[in-house]
């Protein structure tokens, strides 16, 4: 009740002053705060948990956009190794927190990209990918929406 009256009383003063009113769909920024990313975001009931080579998989989107073909969000995995021999089929940006991950390109070069470096993957991307584990921010763009729902 409360809020209610707050956000009545923020519209009126809004409308007097000539601002905008608030919305309560209005778009609002995502922010991943530092605690966040150490881990805690993961306590979410909104993530995502799997299981993978006997780890838990952790996912948490922050964002999705609303076209569902844009998002961002926090990932950690343990160890695995697998081979994507079908294009990736999304381009993703990756920021590393912790652990890192080996790339073996299907032409055969390999890059490592430990905590603190970045990578980008293409959606056309095959080839090897091997890790210890890791937590990453993660951004995707998908054209049909793929790899984010």
């Amino acid at each position: 009740m409360r809020k209610l009256a707050t956000l009545t009383c923020i519209a009126a003063l809004a409308s007097f002053i000539g601002a905008p009113a608030l919305a309560e769909d209005t778009p609002l920024p995502a922010k991943m705060t530092a605690e966040d990313m150490s881990g805690t975001m993961f306590e979410r009931e909104d993530t995502t948990r799997t299981e993978r080579n006997g780890h838990t998989v952790l996912d948490v989107t922050s964002l999705l956009s609303s076209d569902g073909k844009f998002g961002s969000g926090l990932y950690r995995a343990g160890p695995s190794r697998f081979a994507i021999d079908e294009p990736y089929g999304v381009d993703e940006f990756m920021y590393f927190l912790e652990g890192g991950v080996t790339l073996t390109s299907a032409d055969g070069s390999v890059l490592e990209v430990n905590a603190g470096e970045a990578v980008t993957l293409p959606k056309e991307w095959t080839g090897v990918w091997e890790t210890e584990g890791y937590t990453k921010i993660w951004v995707i763009y998908s054209e049909d929406g793929s790899g984010l729902q």
